[in-house]
């Protein structure tokens, strides 16, 4: 029996590699020795596919990694049972193969990859869209920009935008009466059409939507002036949306079924409503903390004194310690943002910058000239390195 290569190197990975890393690793050489993409040299393509697959099962769980990591295959071949790597039974990562090959294969009205490998029974037989999938509405993203002072105390907003509705006229059949509407002749009203394919892993029946009714299973003869047989105007709506307290930049809020209408009587898609934040004037956002900068004069760092600090919501007082120097932090306890869908807050950090004037009056210039001869002596000298001997 041919000795097996480490897996690190099926992969091209080094063992500290995370979990990303093999990821990004596996998809791109699946993608390139995936036996469709290699219909030269198929079988020699299929080896090294498992070969790739095998070491992707491994190093991807904890526990497989670790026994590999320990002892070598000998740890982990037993888990693949009599007969080497079998795909369809050892492969455990199912939705990793779906987000890899669900692009790549996946386009058109065919099955994905994923589904020919572990779709249905009987032979492998893949899943398809189904009529409630094929003619689905599309979704809408909408941007919300909100200040800091809505964030913190939660807010709701209407947005106006334009979407796919029921036609008035058919009510969204898209069609000018109940007798224009009758079954695909093509699928028989299932919307759905198969294929017998064949594979490195048997024969299977990969389920398409139907190219003659687009996965509807009905077929309109005369459609409606309307909507032009689509079931669907654009319209304008309103939409209530209410943003948590505590939300942030990037977070955003799914609206389901508030989307477009999907022609002839399809499910509405969603809206997804993305949070953005306007900057503050005075404050910056770190996570759930607020941060506040303060200028602060030097007699009151020397000698100490009380400052009301700018808060989202009215103001504080900030008690200064004599001798603070220029970029000391004071937090301020749950004074920041709302943790979201739980209790507590962040807190508001305040640095104070000694401020320093471009400008002096003769006044001014006269007291430091005092200031600084008092102080003459004080002022602590900068270190001076010495070299120790024999360096």
């Amino acid at each position: 029996m041919a000795t097996k290569r480490d897996y690190y190197e099926v992969l091209g990975v080094p063992k500290s590699a995370d979990d990303s890393q093999v990821k990004q690793a596996y998809r791109s050489l699946a993608k390139k020795f995936h036996p469709d993409m290699n219909r030269d040299n198929p079988a020699a393509a299929e080896e090294k596919f498992k070969e790739i697959s095998e070491a992707y099962e491994v190093l991807m769980d904890k526990d497989k990694r670790a026994k590999y990591d320990r002892f070598g295959h000998a740890g982990v071949d037993p888990s693949f049972g009599a007969g080497g790597f079998d795909f369809r039974r050892d492969f455990t990562h199912a939705e990793d193969i779906q987000d890899i090959f669900g692009q790549f294969f996946g386009g058109g009205g065919g099955g994905s990859i994923f589904d020919m490998l572990f779709g249905g029974t009987g032979g492998g037989m893949g899943r398809g869209r189904g009529r409630g999938q094929a003619n689905r509405g599309g979704d809408l993203q909408i941007r919300l920009p909100l200040t800091l002072e809505e964030l913190a105390a939660g807010v709701e907003k209407t947005i106006q935008l334009k979407r796919y509705e029921a036609c008035p006229e058919c009510h969204g059949s898209g069609a000018k009466s109940g007798a224009d509407i009758r079954d695909c002749p093509s699928c028989r009203g299932s919307g759905e059409v198969r294929q017998v394919q064949r594979s490195m892993f048997g024969q299977f029946i990969n389920v398409g939507v139907c190219p003659e009714c687009q996965g509807e299973g009905k077929i309109v003869s005369n459609p409606c002036k309307g909507c032009g047989g689509q079931g669907r105007v654009k319209k304008e709506a309103n939409i209530r949306v209410r943003v948590p307290a505590g939300a942030a930049k990037g977070n955003y809020i799914p609206m389901r079924g508030q989307g477009n209408l999907g022609p002839r009587g399809g499910p509405a898609g969603d809206i997804v409503v993305y949070i953005e934040e306007r900057e503050h004037q005075l404050l910056a956002r770190h996570g759930d903390d607020l941060l506040l900068t303060l200028p602060l004069s030097f007699s009151t760092a020397a000698q100490g004194g009380k400052v009301p600090v700018p808060l989202l919501q009215g103001t504080a007082e900030l008690t200064i310690p004599s001798g603070t120097r220029s970029g000391k932090v004071f937090r301020l306890r749950g004074k920041g943002l709302p943790h979201v869908n739980s209790g507590g807050s962040g807190d508001q950090l305040v640095k104070v910058e000694v401020w320093v004037p471009n400008k002096l009056s003769a006044d001014e210039k006269k007291l430091l000239k005092q200031l600084g001869e008092l102080q003459q002596g004080k002022v602590p000298k900068a270190y001076k390195w010495e070299p120790e001997e024999g360096e």
